[in-house]
């Protein structure tokens, strides 16, 4: 992706001073004003109930114009390329588990293939016949508006309860979707420096960035787990993750393949192999709580910085164009979620109305946006028009959309019997806990840091909490009443169990193919059969 060599070097957002020159101090104080309007956000909007990073980006439009600041904060794309980005997506790969993934795959690589070059084309198109510009810039402005942004969308999915299959298409969505807009994006700026790009080098171009960028990301995401069998030191481990994330990104954009693809499949096996399987559970805490600390001051800084990059004046006499270019994406957006969504019926279980309404409203544009926005080329007509523009929809879909999503979300009613649910899951919360401390203490134990009476004493009492939770669950997984609603939502519980449980039988299939164990026929037939009984399964 040769488009971001121009912002390979590490920027941290200018602080220009009354004489044009930038400090060290200026800066700290900036930061400083920053996290106090930051937690000011966050209790104001616990209490007024609205989405924190529509809070942030208000109050990054309330003080722009204001002497808070000693100075003008100029926000760099390659600030968000190669230091936001990397952490954001990172974070998200080592959340996510993978057979879930697989679970949602044919929805989500619709959505993220074939759906974003259909939205962006569609949105290229009104925007030339809506704006009149030239195809180029609408075509970049098109894939621009076509990604979507979910830090506020899963920050509500934990307000609202929704079904877990949701929040997996939605996560796995943005996984996937920033990879292929940002090779859309390298490819159309190659054909406005170049003049032309035909189909093959097209195919090529995007095959060899994509599986460039999962090689790179496997091979770094492998090499980190062999280090995490080493040794479990959780602030070891901690510099080890952050090296990844940043390394892969940096390693890809070197090799000239995609750094985003390779920080998701670093994350993804890191996340799967290296914390779940090869560290012990109070590692896996310090990590976890180190990862969503640090998605979570990214996510305020950016916000905060989105809403500072906003001229109210320029936003004013553009809204016009706003308004028109948000007209554009929702329809692109409509008429890719709708349709395609309807034919996953055909070769998948299918996807409710319900969860296509929240894909669509859920489309809001966030920090990749405002980054390629701010990385369209010097040379380029309109582009201070352009830029404006997307900034412009930025704010208006994290401000509209996200004050609007929770309010709809609970007008669709996507969960029916969160109450019961909630039940399970607390017992479910207390087995899966005491069996994790009963694990450590075994830890503990063979290593001799603990003696074995009090080994033994404390391993009785975690015991006894097993045995409870474990008993109250058996009697809800085997109620005979075809209407308790703790035997519906425990129904769905088994069912999320038994999907984990086929997708395993399939990989253990695909895997004696490799080997040659196998034949393909005899494999074939029975993951068949293994798809047949998953598309029974319930949606959870």
């Amino acid at each position: 992706m040769q488009w971001l060599g121009d912002h390979t070097v590490l920027a941290i957002p200018t602080v220009v001073g009354e004489e044009g020159k930038s400090s060290v101090s200026e800066i700290v104080i900036v930061l400083i004003v920053l996290l106090l309007v930051a937690t000011g956000v966050a209790l104001l909007s616990r209490r007024l109930r609205i989405p924190y990073i529509a809070g942030l980006v208000l109050a990054g439009l309330a003080i722009t114009d204001t002497e808070l600041l000693p100075g003008r904060i100029d926000l760099d794309s390659s600030l968000i390329f190669n230091l936001f980005l990397p952490i954001l997506l990172f974070e998200a790969a080592i959340n996510t588990d993978v057979s879930r993934l697989r679970s949602t795959i044919k929805p989500i690589a619709l959505l993220a293939g074939p759906g974003v070059v259909l939205c962006a084309g569609i949105t290229s198109v009104l925007l030339k016949v809506e704006l009149g510009l030239e195809w180029i810039p609408a075509l970049l402005v098109g894939v621009i508006l076509s990604i979507t942004d979910t830090a506020l969308v899963i920050a509500v999915f934990k307000e609202v309860s929704v079904p877990h299959r949701l929040i997996t298409l939605v996560e796995g969505e943005s996984l996937l979707i920033d990879d292929v807009a940002l090779v859309l994006f390298s490819l159309i700026l190659t054909v406005y420096s170049t003049g032309s790009l035909s189909v093959l080098d097209v195919i090529r171009e995007f095959l060899f960035v994509i599986l460039g960028g999962v090689l790179v990301g496997l091979a770094l995401g492998y090499l980190s787990v062999g280090l995490f069998r080493q040794t479990d030191d959780a602030l070891g481990g901690i510099l080890l993750t952050v090296a990844v994330a940043l390394g892969a990104f940096q390693v890809g954009q070197f090799l000239e393949v995609s750094g985003v693809v390779a920080v998701v499949a670093a994350g993804l096996i890191v996340g799967n192999l290296g914390l779940a399987k090869s560290t012990s559970a109070s590692t896996q805490v310090t990590l976890s709580s180190f990862w969503e600390f640090a998605a979570f001051g990214v996510n305020t800084f950016i916000f905060l910085l989105i809403g500072l990059e906003i001229n109210l004046i320029t936003l004013w006499e553009t809204l016009p164009s706003i308004f028109l270019a948000l007209i554009a994406y929702q329809a692109g957006r409509a008429f890719t979620v709708y349709p395609l969504l309807a034919l996953v019926g055909f070769v998948d279980r299918p996807i409710p109305v319900r969860w296509r309404h929240v894909l669509f409203v859920g489309n809001i544009k966030g920090s990749l946006s405002t980054a390629l926005a701010l990385s369209l080329p010097a040379s380029l007509p309109q582009r201070e028009t352009l830029i404006a523009i997307a900034l412009g929809i930025v704010v208006v879909s994290l401000v509209g959309q996200g004050l609007s999503l929770p309010w709809i979300l609970r007008r669709l009613q996507l969960s029916h019997q969160s109450e019961y649910r909630q039940q399970i899951e607390e017992l479910q919360a207390q087995l899966m806990t005491a069996k994790a401390a009963q694990d450590e203490l075994d830890n503990l134990l063979k290593t001799g840091v603990l003696p074995k009476s009090i080994y033994e004493e404390m391993r009785a009492a975690y015991q006894v909490r097993v045995a409870a939770s474990d008993r109250t669950l058996r009697e809800i997984y085997n109620q005979r009443s075809e209407n308790s609603p703790l035997l519906s939502v425990g129904r769905t519980k088994l069912d999320a169990i038994r999907r984990q449980l086929l997708l395993a039988e399939k990989g253990a299939l695909n895997e004696a193919l490799r080997r040659n164990i196998l034949s393909e026929e005899i494999v074939q037939e029975r993951i068949q059969r293994l798809n047949e009984q998953l598309l029974n399964l319930e949606d959870d």
